[in-house]
């Protein structure tokens, strides 16, 4: 087994910026309030210290003005992370990133390069309200050309990082507020972990839960509950859902015969609908049970803390849930 350290979700992350911009100068970060204040979250502490205004540039709040930047640097050979900070705030750079960053890249053939990282945190935390906890990565994996990732854990964050800095084409990098103080074990040397390979968090027998970015905790809490009743659930974390590792969810589906998707995203129209369609045309005749969903309701989010709590996806609401499909 490699050599691990305990360390923060966010610590991870800045590791993965600092060795990468350390392995290659034309690796550049720019965001609001990512310089000497070290980010609204600490994720980029440090940076500016070591590698300078040069590389490590604040900017005006202009999402536009700095994924547009972003664009233009990628395809003159630079390698630029756009940090966006609060993902809600993505929209106002939805021109950039879905006209030209993702078109550019995909129509060419890769010929024209644009090695571009968006970075965004996104998802309910201290009921921050409608404007600062959405997570609206589905519209992303809705564009041709645009990779979409979801980190999960310290490891994930460093490990995705790093290979979404060397990926040639866009990537679209969200990460979960909640997750930026949570420790994990994270490998001490050099790791990099590919796109489109699932994560096997958890092995079971009876039901599949497919959940994203936080909801990944809340399966396995879920899980360990349900173990209780002699209930045996398999959570999987696609970790990304452009490219999105079919295979991972449709050997465990066949397995199990039952899939709960959990995901804090607004349900209607989301990735889940997706993940659903794929494995009800691809492995229909190994379910037991219907798919099963749970997302978000179809509200903004509200400050009111009951509220918000109602509207999102829970722990108790899985248990519930994972216990109506054992009994179908």
């Amino acid at each position: 087994m490699p050599e691990e350290r305990n360390i923060q979700y966010v610590e991870a992350s800045v590791e993965a910026l600092q060795e990468e911009m350390r392995r290659d100068s034309s690796i550049f970060y720019i965001g609001q309030g990512i310089g000497q204040r070290g980010g609204n979250f600490k994720q980029s502490k440090g940076l500016w210290e070591e590698f300078g205004d040069r590389r490590v540039r604040d900017m005006p709040i202009s999402e536009l003005g700095q994924v547009g930047m972003g664009v233009g640097a990628a395809m003159a050979g630079a390698r630029p992370v756009v940090d966006i900070v609060f993902l809600d705030m993505i929209m106002e750079a939805m021109g950039q990133i879905v006209e030209q960053a993702a078109t550019i890249h995909y129509t060419s053939n890769g010929k024209f390069k644009v090695p571009l990282v968006v970075r965004a945190a996104m998802g309910s935390a201290r009921c921050t309200g409608p404007h600062h906890s959405r997570c609206f990565y589905s519209w992303f994996a809705h564009i041709p050309g645009l990779k979409v990732v979801l980190p999960s854990s310290a490891a994930d964050v460093k490990g995705l990082m790093k290979t979404a800095i060397r990926d040639d084409g866009p990537v679209i990098f969200i990460e979960h507020k909640f997750f930026y103080n949570k420790k994990g074990p994270v490998p001490t040397g050099e790791y990099a972990i590919p796109f489109g390979v699932a994560n096997v968090c958890r092995k079971g027998k009876d039901v599949t839960i497919l959940a994203m970015s936080l909801m990944v905790w809340h399966a396995l809490e879920a899980a360990e509950r349900l173990q209780k009743e002699g209930i045996s659930v398999e959570v999987i974390d696609p970790r990304t859902i452009v490219p999105f590792d079919e295979q991972t969810l449709l050997e465990s589906v066949r397995k199990t015969g039952r899939l709960l998707i959990v995901d804090e995203a607004q349900q209607f129209c989301g990735f889940s609908a997706e993940a659903a369609a794929v494995v009800s045309s691809k492995a229909f005749d190994s379910l037991d049970a219907p798919v099963s969903r749970l997302g978000a309701l179809h509200t903004p989010h509200p400050f009111n803390p009951v509220l918000e709590a109602a509207m999102l996806p829970s722990v108790d609401g899985i248990v519930a849930e994972v216990r109506r499909l054992v009994a179908s």
